[in-house]
């Protein structure tokens, strides 16, 4: 059976983020116990996502903002993304994905399809993601949206689905939620459409 033993655990910095640093040791696959490790872990809360999609247009909503994290990247710091934000306390990720939705985009998101959850990196940080699919009127979204107190500067763009799976093949999307919701529709987008009629 896994286990871990937390020798230590140590907050190194608390502000837009928390960084803890943990000595610790765990259980090994051969048997035993490994050295004491010192990890830092970066602990940013969970987050939920969602891929506004809107079955009669075939056209999905995509926003557009900077990210410090891509400063340096080659192809920019303005990526494209899908709706998502981080849940508060309270919340649950379909609360956020509708938040977020109107924040983001504008309009409203309905009949949320749950597609998975997953760790964003947890060789560093503990957040993981809820990703959704979500119906939305596609006419209603644009313009430029965000919360003006978080400092949010973001773009809506509506493609279309097939624009949108020819920027996922040509690399120009690199947010890893918008990737997973684009591949997702790409193997379930008959039975979606079925479903939202």
């Amino acid at each position: 059976m896994n286990q871990i033993e937390i020798l230590d655990k140590k907050n190194c910095y608390e502000g837009f983020f928390k960084l803890v640093r943990y000595r610790l040791k765990h259980t090994l696959f051969a048997g035993g116990w490994s050295r004491e490790l010192l990890r830092e872990v970066l602990e940013r809360g969970h987050a939920a996502a969602v891929l506004p999609y809107d079955p009669i247009r075939e056209q999905v909503v995509m926003i557009e903002q900077f990210r410090p994290g891509a400063i340096g990247h080659a192809k920019g710091a303005w990526l494209w993304e899908i709706v998502a934000g981080i849940l508060e306390p309270g919340e649950t990720p379909s609360d956020v994905v509708h938040r977020e939705a109107v924040e983001e985009m504008g309009c409203p998101v309905s009949d949320i399809v749950h597609i998975c959850d997953f760790f964003v990196s947890p060789g560093s940080t503990n957040e993981t993601t809820a990703l959704f699919c979500g119906r939305v009127d596609a006419s209603q979204a644009g313009g430029i949206q965000g919360v003006v107190s978080e400092n949010e500067d973001i773009q809506v763009h509506t493609v279309s689905v097939s624009t949108a799976f020819s920027m996922l093949q040509t690399g120009q999307i690199h947010f890893a939620p918008a990737i997973i919701a684009l591949q997702w529709l790409a193997l379930h987008g008959d039975e979606v459409r079925a479903r939202w009629g």
